[in-house]
Order: structure tokens, then C-alpha cells, then sequence
């Protein structure tokens, strides 16, 4: 089996643009590994800025831009972890992201963590077959 890194529309030049060593989906037969996405606009490269809901919502479009960009969708998602740094969010972000999730929603873990080098409130990555 060999991996395939997949072009994501503004999303993987964005990454390039900013030297940030990772790859923003690999596909390894048939699963696709999204690597966590920040609320940056795929179309300026610039970080969405706005309350937790509104950078969930950038970060799910995001996920679903680089699925399909990979041949998937969200109905094949098998597992998400979400990354937030204040726990006390978690209802709101599950407001957002149940939009994306209607029925048979993914495996996934919600982790608090401190912080991180850039200025954003949530970072989710995931897995999904093809």
C-alpha cells in the first residue's frame, strides 16, 4: 500500500505558503487522514476570526473541502478529534458541528488543551473511508 498525498483546493497552499511541514490529507488505501484544520478561508489563506461557533463552522467547510478534494464526504467519517483550549465550549462547538454530523455521527474525542502558536479557538482533524 503506498500513501497519495492530496492537493486540497487553497487549503494546501496555504500550508506551503507558511513552510508548515505536514501534508493537509493523505489517502493510505482506502482511508483519507485529515489533518487538523484551523478556521483559516481556503481563498485568502487568512485565519477566520469570530466567536467559537463561527471558527467551528470554517473548520467543518474546511474538512469537507479537503474530503472531497480526497473522493469522501462526511458520511464517511469514522473518527474526529476536536481541539479546543477551554473545555466550557464543548456545547456550543456541538451546536455547530451536529449540523455536519446529522445521522450515524462519527467516533470522536474532545480534548482541552492550552494553546497553540497561531490566534484560534478550535482545531479538528479526522478519518474517513473512501
Amino acid at each position: 500500500m503506498k500513501k497519495t498525498i492530496i492537493e486540497v483546493p487553497g487549503i494546501s497552499a496555504t500550508i506551503r505558503k507558511h513552510n508548515v511541514p505536514l501534508s493537509p490529507v493523505v489517502r493510505a488505501g482506502d482511508f483519507v487522514f485529515i489533518s487538523g484544520m484551523p478556521p483559516f478561508n481556503p481563498d485568502t489563506g487568512e485565519l477566520v476570526f469570530g466567536d467559537v461557533e463561527v471558527q467551528t463552522k470554517q473548520v467543518m467547510d474546511n474538512i469537507k473541502l479537503a474530503l472531497e478534494a480526497a473522493g469522501t464526504s462526511l458520511d464517511n467519517v469514522v473518527k474526529v478529534n476536536v481541539y479546543v483550549p477551554n473545555a466550557a465550549w464543548f456545547r456550543r462547538i456541538n451546536g455547530v458541528y451536529s449540523q455536519y454530523f446529522h445521522t450515524d455521527p462519527p467516533a470522536r474525542t474532545f480534548v482541552a488543551m492550552a494553546s497553540w502558536a497561531l490566534e484560534f479557538d478550535v482545531e479538528i482533524e479526522c478519518t474517513a473511508i473512501v
